[in-house]
């Protein structure tokens, strides 16, 4: 037997942000991978190539930073875009250490911005221009919102 609880009006939402944001982030993450596996690339190892091309050479720490993820994370997540030869990470300054792109992971990078500029153009179409901007701005938001919580 299912119970159904109604919530008090003061319960927050039923529905978690965090499942939710999940949910849609795995749901939109499999549609880019699709696109750029052709590539040989993942969309996490696109979205990193280009945020290196946007500020290299750009220190791990302000690439994790921009990334939004920790550094551990974004270790590992280099690993294999460094054995591909698509980056190269080199001493900085004091314990800084800096990303910068290959030739040949400049190459794929420009390669797979085909694959991903047409599920882009597909799921930001389907929206809607006005709704994507305004979704972005909240997404934004949010990130800063949780980055202060």
């Amino acid at each position: 037997m299912y119970m159904h609880h109604a919530m008090s009006p003061a319960a927050p939402s039923a529905s978690c942000a965090c499942t939710t944001l999940r949910k849609a982030s795995r749901a939109v993450g499999r549609v880019y991978d699709e696109a750029l596996a052709g590539f040989g690339m993942t969309t996490a190892q696109f979205a990193i190539l280009r945020h290196v091309a946007r500020a290299e050479p750009v220190p791990l720490s302000r690439l994790a930073e921009r990334l939004v993820m920790d550094r551990t994370s974004l270790y590992r997540a280099l690993a294999p875009i460094e054995r591909q030869g698509w980056l190269t990470i080199q001493p900085g300054p004091g314990k800084a250490r800096l990303a910068s792109l290959t030739g040949s992971g400049r190459d794929a990078m420009t390669s797979a911005e085909a694959g991903w500029a047409e599920v882009q153009r597909r799921i930001v179409g389907a929206m809607g221009e006005r709704q994507w901007s305004d979704l972005e701005v909240a997404l934004r938001a949010l990130t800063d919102l949780a980055r202060h919580a």
